[in-house]
Parts: structure tokens; sequence; C-alpha cells
């Protein structure tokens, strides 16, 4: 979604110049990317959320103290179990902390107070091809498709994207 985005033009193998496209945008446009999951267990390998057991999170809120003029966390998927931001609500409570709706609407918003300072939450739709279903079935989608046949669930994404990464 990023590479429609920006229009970067990225290269799609496993190629050194691949990761160095990546790594020079995301440290221009100030961006980090790290899973919130530290580890897990699998009974099957695929990458479906809830197939993840013995759960390990990883630590954001260290990273927030490491990153002090961190102010938005955007999580690529929702709230069900074992999606991002329902495993980030798990280790704010682990804190004592909260999250507080912003907007349930998609992308959907949250906010919450750390260290002196307002840190709001984005919840987009997942980039897999696993959330096409929840797309499909949205009515917005269904609007903007009845409007443009030609329009996918890619094409949903990015709007959605857009919203958050084009301010």
């Amino acid at each position: 979604m990023l590479d429609a985005i920006f229009s970067l033009n990225l290269r799609y193998d496993n190629s050194e110049e691949a990761v160095s496209q990546r790594q020079a945008f995301l440290r221009r446009e100030k961006i980090g990317i790290c899973d919130i999951v530290e580890s897990c267990l699998r009974d099957q390998i695929n990458a479906s959320d809830l197939g993840m057991r013995d759960i390990q999170l990883r630590d954001i809120i260290a990273q927030l103290d490491l990153h002090p003029t961190l102010h938005t966390l955007v999580f690529t998927g929702g709230n069900s179990k074992n999606g991002p931001e329902y495993l980030f609500r798990k280790l704010l409570q682990s804190h004592g902390l909260q999250l507080h709706c912003i907007s349930n609407e998609t992308p959907r918003g949250n906010r919450f107070f750390y260290a002196c300072r307002e840190i709001t939450t984005i919840s987009l739709t997942s980039p897999s091809n696993a959330a096409n279903m929840a797309i499909g079935s949205s009515s917005l989608y269904k609007l903007r498709k009845k409007d443009n046949p030609a329009f996918t669930t890619f094409d949903f994404r990015v709007e959605q994207y857009k919203k958050v990464f084009i301010c």
C-alpha cells in the first residue's frame, strides 16, 4: 500500500537494493516498524492471528520511553482475537493503562496517555488476503464497488492507508 501511496516504485525481490529502498523510505518518513508479537507458537504454519498461542508480546511501552517524540502507533489489523489492537490492549492493561476511543469508524482511532503525553493509535484493515472477506462485506466497499466496478480490495486499503500516511 505504501508503495502505491508514495509512488516508490519498489523492487519486489530479496535483493539488498529492495531492502535499502524500504529502509531509506522509512527513515525519510520517520516510520518505525515492529511486530507486537515477540514470539509465539503455532500448530499450523500460516499467518492467521487466531493460530498463535503462547504469545510473548514485545514491550511497545519501552519503545515509547526510547522514542519520546513518538506520538502515533498504527496497527495493520484490528481488535479481533490476537489482532494487533487486541494484543496492544492486553499490553496496556499490564501497565495499568487503557485505550480511549476517538473513532469507531475504519480506520478506528484510540488514544492513551503515557509519560505526560498523548499517544494516538490507528487500526487499519490488515493487508493480508484474509481481510478481503471483511472488506467485501463492508457497506463502504460495496458503495465504492457499485460506483466503480473495477474498484478492488487493494484500492479500498490504499484509500484507507492514505488517510493515515498522507497528512
